[in-house]
């Protein structure tokens, strides 16, 4: 009987390959990076047969070390970087061009086009998403307008679109050519009605894209297979591909958030907090998002409220790489802790404009505050907050959504290794945070979606009964305190608007 089940996580900066026992613990896995592109101001790309290089790279690196045979492997679940869009050639496999990354700005023309036509409320009613440049419609409409000859050849049947975790499907199963995704993706693109789970013929309208070019939508637990795996691909054997969340669900679905009023926060690239709303659609009245949270094989799909922040893990990564204050993100702890504050100053990142709960793409990042007293390691301190108090926005606005203030916040992700940030987090907030003994959920919950498909485990309660506490927080600021730096915040974010046209 097979004894492990695979998750492939390829995320906005890397790409990695894990292996899970039945206890949910790891067995062996391999990262690697992939290139950040940045044309010009506002666009960020990727490589997308870099990505499948890579790919197949850390499938074969974690085959080896782990000295696992394919046999041994029951099921493989995709998790991915969501809106980044992918557009190419139904023969070739060949991309048209770069895929553009969900923080890439360039579709703000076609959102206020979109936007100025009167489309919004039709959006925000059948997707539940605001007409912003973060989702992946407008990318595919973009890409159809400025690539020569990508609008006659979509139209022709030629081209088909997808999010990364479809591109990656397409090239794992080798000549069957597989063409689907989950509607956890397909929800972000703005072109899938909510309530049916459909592509909206509505909706493809407004962005005047083809019907021919959309992947299947199909469940994220999918007890029929997507597909299975190419013999002359990296697994060398035909396995089972039945697993397809987007990323920032994969993690809710790893930390068990199965019930209504559950919530999570990942501290990736990015910062992304989901609720679990149940079966009910709400829509958010407060600048959050209304997404599907999974939907495991014939069960109803269950719904979320997800605040998006674009700027988390990138702020430290800007610190390191481009300013050059740090050699490490951790080195982040330590020099933040050489000061007992910020010295007054504040950062917010908004270099791709503010996500949740603003969506205003004229915003630009700004530091505020500045005396002749502040330092690189009040900086660099500024730079945590900020992760910090742009979960505290999108927290409040979900407890004005959901009407229940939240109790307790679990988080996951990379940044929450820094025991600081996360005292922080829970200082800022007022909220106890609880990390989990295994941090990287996001591939976890991808495996569990697969395993769940091959009864590898029976049901989500006995997911329940692996996750386990590695470490609480809880705040230890009084109400004035936290109420004068949260002040100062949203009067630092004030600054950042209007900035670009």
């Amino acid at each position: 009987m097979p004894q492990l089940i695979g998750a492939i996580d390829s995320g906005t900066t890397s790409t990695r390959f894990m292996l899970f026992d039945q206890t949910g613990a790891v067995v062996g896995f391999e990262q690697q990076e992939h290139e950040q592109i940045f044309p010009r101001s506002g666009w960020v790309e990727h490589d997308p047969l870099e990505i499948w290089q890579r790919t197949q790279a850390v499938i074969r690196a974690t085959l080896a070390k782990c000295d696992v045979r394919p046999g041994q492997i029951a099921a493989i679940g995709i998790t991915n970087q969501r809106e980044t869009a992918v557009v190419w050639d139904r023969r070739t496999g060949l991309p048209v061009c770069n895929a553009i990354v969900w923080q890439d700005t360039r579709t703000d023309r076609i959102c206020r086009r979109l936007e100025e036509a009167g489309h919004a409320p039709t959006v925000q009613k059948k997707a539940g998403l605001p007409l912003a440049t973060y989702f992946s419609g407008p990318k595919f409409r973009w890409i159809l307008e400025n690539v020569d000859g990508a609008q006659a050849r979509a139209e022709a049947g030629d081209l088909i679109c997808g999010t990364v975790d479809s591109w990656l499907i397409w090239q794992l199963t080798g000549g069957d050519r597989v063409h689907v995704t989950d509607p956890t993706n397909a929800s972000r693109t703005m072109l899938m009605d909510l309530e049916t789970l459909s592509w909206d013929p509505e909706l493809l309208d407004i962005l005047a894209i083809p019907s021919s070019m959309l992947p299947e939508i199909q469940p994220s637990s999918a007890p029929a297979f997507y597909g299975t795996t190419a013999a002359d691909g990296p697994f060398a054997s035909p396995i089972p591909i039945c697993g397809n969340l987007g990323d920032q669900q994969a993690a809710t679905v790893g930390q068990t958030c199965f019930s209504p009023g559950e919530a999570k926060n990942t501290y990736g690239t990015g910062c992304f907090m989901i609720l679990n709303t149940g079966e009910e659609i709400v829509y958010s009245r407060n600048g959050l998002l209304t997404t599907v949270c999974y939907q495991m094989g014939e069960s109803a799909p269950v719904y979320a409220l997800e605040g998006s922040i674009a700027m988390a893990g990138a702020t430290v990564q800007w610190l390191r790489d481009e300013l050059q204050l740090i050699s490490s993100a951790a080195d982040t702890e330590e020099i933040a802790q050489s000061v007992d504050d910020t010295g007054g100053c504040y950062l917010v990142p908004a270099f791709s404009g503010l996500f949740a709960p603003h969506w205003r793409s004229d915003a630009r990042g700004v530091i505020v505050g500045l005396t002749r007293y502040v330092n690189r390691a009040h900086i660099v301190r500024a730079a945590l907050e900020s992760i910090c108090y742009q979960t505290r926005e999108v927290l409040d606005a979900m407890n004005a959504d959901s009407g229940v203030p939240l109790r307790q916040l679990k988080v996951d992700g990379g940044a929450t290794v820094n025991n600081m940030l996360m005292q922080m987090q829970a200082d800022i907030l007022g909220t106890k945070v609880i990390r989990p003994r295994i941090a990287e959920t996001t591939s976890l919950g991808a495996a569990y979606a697969a395993g769940l498909a091959v009864r590898f485990w029976p049901d989500l309660e006995t997911l329940r009964t692996h996750w386990q506490v590695d470490r609480a927080w809880q705040p230890r600021l009084d109400d004035s305190e936290r109420t004068q730096g949260y002040t100062g915040w949203q009067k630092a974010v004030e600054r950042t608007l209007n900035w670009a046209e």
